[in-house]
């Protein structure tokens, strides 16, 4: 278990105090274990890409570009896919600046756009690591 220590102040706020530690306690396990599975899921998601790579490499050398692997419970086929990157201010300003001749009004449009982004604040707790 991990050892809870609070600045009096904070224990002298708490009225069910044995619940609150409880609740710590329980939120650092919880974070502990995302934190195992997250890792092992970046580890295998690399591991998916790199086979993933792979395959479609031999199957573009070998012609199998419209061929179907049978597998246990279904087809694997190559196919592609479309990405599209992220609409960032950089790619609106670009774009503007290709229809607008007026750098003053992308500008003024950039920065509306920037200081009248929806803005939403949630409290939550951060976890720091001491360092080794």
């Amino acid at each position: 278990m991990y050892n809870i220590i609070m600045s009096n102040n904070i224990v002298e706020q708490i009225s069910n105090k044995q619940e609150f530690i409880e609740k710590i306690q329980k939120w650092v396990m919880v974070d502990s274990q995302l934190k195992i599975v997250n890792d092992k899921t970046k580890q295998m998601r690399e591991m998916k890409s790199q086979l993933n790579n792979q395959i479609c490499n031999y199957m573009n050398q070998h012609n199998l570009e419209n061929s179907k692997i049978g597998i246990s419970d279904g087809d694997l086929r190559l196919h592609d896919k479309k990405e599209y990157s992220s609409i960032t201010f950089g790619y609106i300003e670009r774009c503007l600046a290709k229809l607008i001749s007026d750098k003053k009004q992308v500008e003024y449009i950039i920065k509306y756009l920037k200081d009248n982004r929806e803005i939403t604040t949630n409290s939550e707790i951060k976890r720091t690591y001491k360092k080794d």
